[in-house]
């Protein structure tokens, strides 16, 4: 935005055309040389350039010779100033262009930890390929922090969740995928041996590894659907080291289909299939009635790209369970 502190002062109406065709009299000596160079006649450029002195207090740009023109002190005073005027406005027809080609600008966008591990590196990658000179910056939160980000003009784009039914209806939402939940056990637990979908309640009475005390706003909010509330025994708030902690046999955690590529050996996943626990849905999400700028439009295409490749958005492979 404009500095309101630096307004600069009222000036005279000058014309962008009147500067331009000023420095093509300039540049070619001569009225005809410049109404050659613009495909004009000879008396519209002096039309121009009248209009130009007459607009700068009347003084005479140019001395009329024999044999085509020359800078007065008063046109050599200008020249400088008029050809930064057109400079400048060509930057930033340029700008404007590379901004709705898609090609320039800038990306400010957060997502939750779990879309980091493949969704977001994804789209970014060929976001980055497609768009190399667009200026990205990306931010990590849970999704009711990057929703105040957002509506506070901070980010462009969050990449967000409905865990913990988060306050999504005073946004515009960009479906990306539904993702279904996993509880993860360690290798020795009795339910891994066949790794076969299970029922949320068969777990009730088990250690929890989650990232807070309280399931409320978690993805643990699916055990209080199911009517038991989860026993927490280690708040742990780093996905690889929830996974440590469920394959030394400290607890079980839930997973979302977006971490479940990056699970380590010694934990088994197993898809649940209980109706109190469905499948999350994970949105692009833009302010409301601001208009989506084609950088952020092509990522959320890139993410919806990415998203159609993640295998956990509906079941790990070689299982036959279904969404939630």
């Amino acid at each position: 935005m404009p500095n309101p502190h630096r307004r600069p002062p009222p000036e005279p109406d000058v014309s962008t055309l009147w500067l331009r065709t000023f420095l093509e009299v300039a540049w070619e000596g001569s009225f005809t040389g410049a109404a050659r160079r613009l495909g004009w006649t000879q008396s519209a450029v002096s039309r121009q350039i009248s209009s130009l002195e007459s607009a700068l207090g009347g003084d005479p740009l140019f001395d009329r010779l024999p044999r085509g023109v020359r800078l007065t002190e008063a046109g050599r005073a200008l020249a400088p100033y008029a050809q930064s005027v057109t400079e400048a406005l060509g930057g930033a027809r340029r700008e404007l262009d590379a901004l709705r080609e898609g090609a320039g600008g800038r990306l400010r966008f957060g997502a939750f930890a779990t879309a980091d591990a493949a969704l977001v590196p994804r789209a970014l990658a060929a976001f980055r390929a497609g768009r190399p000179g667009v200026r990205v910056t990306r931010e990590e939160g849970l999704t009711p922090e990057l929703l105040e980000r957002l509506g506070a003009g901070r980010l462009d784009l969050a990449v967000v969740s409905t865990t913990g039914r988060a306050p999504l209806e005073s946004y515009a939402l960009h479906h990306l995928l539904d993702e279904s939940l996993y509880v993860a056990v360690p290798a020795g637990h009795p339910l891994a041996a066949d790794g076969r979908p299970v029922r949320l309640g068969r777990l009730a009475d088990e250690d929890w590894v989650s990232g807070s005390a309280r399931p409320e706003g978690t993805l643990l909010d699916a055990a209080l659907r199911e009517g038991f509330r989860p026993r927490v025994a280690h708040v742990v708030a780093e996905w690889t080291a929830k996974q440590g902690y469920v394959a030394a046999g400290l607890g079980v955690a839930l997973v979302p289909g977006l971490a479940a590529a990056s699970v380590r050996q010694d934990v088994v996943l197993l898809p649940l299939l209980d109706e109190g626990a469905p499948a999350r849905a994970v949105y692009a999400a833009t302010e409301r009635g601001r208009a989506l700028a084609p950088a952020a439009a092509a990522f959320v295409t890139a993410l919806r790209e990415a998203a159609a490749r993640i295998p956990g958005r509906s079941s790990l492979p070689g299982t036959d369970a279904r969404p939630g």
